[in-house]
């Protein structure tokens, strides 16, 4: 057990609100776990993991003002946690690495900042070979992007573009709608008039679940593909949404790994059978707390510039089976899923 007094204290910075709130609960009790399972043999430093939760669903700036008034406070060591690129590229600047920062989220890429450590996906390991595998498998040629209008649908979509270029492929439309849409028409009927293979959705939370809802009902053909969907938005997605819709994640709940069985039975046993769904968003705050732990260790001290010193290279064992930091990004395998009525079938590791 933790023998020192002195907690380190996280900000454990989650969405509880707005379209990626349906992710909050999940993210929130697998990072506790993260802590838990840290706290119950020595710690990081002599000391233990305490979360303090922030709401990553607030909008962007208010969100910022939080997180520096609890690092200006002295009231926090690090922030850790999955929220959308809008929210990181506010709060990265005004942490200005005072604390190491942890973001969890698969994002567009090109995060410059050196007191950022990430862990989540990006376009060039997610996607290149998640749409090299529908060219070769499925023959999938000609892709529409739906997206919401912000930063990551964006700049991932200007990434895709590149990616269909170099297969051969084409982008018969781009479509953007308000973070926060729910009604689909509009967009349902572009993709009616515009052919498709198969309908790339860079769309958070309760607006792909709107979508996919709406998508369903409309008997279009073209597969959908998305590097953001998980368990709990297929769920609430329901049977009658969920035909031709793959996915893409260094994490599913049904992954059939030793590591990823090992997880779950872990998550269940602590939570209940009734707990939230495991999900690749909820897992991501686990291996940010417990990749933060290990730069902790490897560096021997609270300070974001030591453990960049130290970063690169560093390995270990986790859910996701085994990672390793490469400037600044967590390196780890990939998996294609597609869903099966309410959950994911593994079906490619890419």
């Amino acid at each position: 057990m933790v023998a020192s007094t002195g907690a380190i204290d996280v900000a454990l910075l989650v969405p509880l609100r707005g379209p990626a709130g349906i992710f909050g609960p999940s993210c929130e009790l697998c990072a506790r776990l993260a802590a838990e399972e840290i706290n119950a043999g020595a710690g990081v430093l002599g000391r233990e993991i305490r979360l303090i939760t922030v709401d990553g669903g607030a909008p962007p700036r208010q969100v910022a003002d939080e997180i520096d008034l609890l690092v200006s406070g002295g009231a926090v060591d690090a922030v850790v946690g999955w929220h959308i690129s809008a929210v990181r590229e506010v709060v990265a600047p005004r942490i200005a690495g005072r604390v190491p920062y942890v973001y969890t989220a698969l994002y567009e890429g090109g995060e410059r900042a050196p007191w950022v450590f990430l862990t989540g996906e990006t376009p060039a390991r997610q996607l290149r070979p998640a749409l090299r595998w529908f060219r070769a498998e499925l023959g999938v040629r000609r892709w529409a992007i739906v997206g919401d209008d912000y930063v990551w649908p964006r700049r991932t979509a200007a990434e895709v573009r590149s990616y269909l270029a170099d297969l051969g492929g084409t982008l018969t439309d781009e479509i953007y709608v308000r973070l926060g849409t729910g009604d689909f028409g509009g967009v349902l009927g572009r993709l009616r008039a515009t052919p498709c293979d198969a309908v790339l959705m860079l769309l958070v939370g309760d607006d792909a679940v709107a979508f996919n809802r709406q998508y369903g009902a409309a008997g279009i053909d073209a597969l959908r593909f998305s590097p953001l969907m998980e368990e709990n938005m297929l769920l609430a997605t329901g049977s009658a949404g969920t035909r031709g819709l793959f996915a893409a994640a260094g994490y599913f709940a049904a992954l059939p790994t030793a590591a990823g069985l090992d997880f779950d039975a872990r998550y269940h046993h602590r939570f209940g059978l009734r707990a939230p769904m495991l999900n690749s968003l909820g897992e991501s705050c686990y291996e940010g707390v417990r990749l933060l732990a290990e730069l902790l260790r490897r560096a021997g001290e609270l300070s974001a510039r030591r453990m960049l010193e130290v970063s690169e290279g560093l390995g270990y064992d986790g859910p996701r089976g085994p990672v390793q930091v490469r400037a600044r990004h967590l390196e780890q395998r990939m998996f294609l899923a597609v869903a099966d009525d309410l959950r994911f079938d593994v079906i490619a590791d890419l």
